[in-house]
């Protein structure tokens, strides 16, 4: 009997399941020993940290060597926060898509955006406990992300000994941006599901 390989893909701030490229690659990694799950986050507009780590918590089934996380911009922070808050045990991999500890003033160029993002930047994660879950952590970053500054890269190596990749004129790698597809994505995807670096 083979063993499933179940990947818990989290969405972006003001997103869903079904935008730019998410139906893309569950559609490309989708196969009989690897299921991508996928699904939308209450309030979106207005993420919660709390909220959509306790969605997060309800959605993964177990939590084990083949278990993987692929995140995109708030979602990987939601990733983060979900596995500091568990009990240290080995999983398969994570890929972050345009991950942030910080941003871009233009990112919180308004005051709700401002308000909404003050907890995700401020409140501390514990990167030595989620490194325990797994040393293959991947990254990919655009060139002329307008929210999240290229030196987030150096910060995601230095913190979590992740492997990044940074692709060129991406924006924040969203539906806003037209990327339906990314080539590196699923590379990045394939890699981890084969822990290769």
């Amino acid at each position: 009997m083979t063993i499933m390989k179940k990947i818990y893909l989290v969405h972006c701030w003001d997103g869903t399941s079904n935008d730019g490229w998410y139906p893309w690659i569950v559609n490309r990694l989708n196969n009989d020993n690897t299921e991508v799950i996928k699904f939308d986050m209450p309030n979106t507009a207005n993420p919660n940290i709390s909220e959509w780590v306790s969605t997060l918590d309800l959605k993964v089934e177990d939590l084990n060597e083949n278990t993987y996380f692929i995140g995109h911009s708030i979602g990987c922070q939601t990733i983060m926060r979900y596995l500091e808050n568990k009990e240290t045990r080995k999983i398969g991999g994570i890929l972050f898509v345009a991950p942030w500890l910080d941003l871009l003033p233009e990112a919180v160029a308004d005051e709700e955006s401002y308000n909404i993002a003050q907890p995700w930047l401020n409140t501390p994660i514990n990167f030595e406990k989620i490194k325990q879950f797994t040393d293959n952590i991947n990254c990919i970053f655009s060139s002329d992300d307008y929210f999240v500054s290229l030196e987030q890269e150096k910060e995601f190596k230095d913190k979590l000994n992740a492997n990044t990749c940074v692709v060129e004129n991406k924006g924040h790698i969203s539906q806003e941006d037209d990327v339906f597809e990314l080539q590196e994505i699923l590379d990045l995807s394939n890699n981890m599901l084969n822990n290769q670096k």
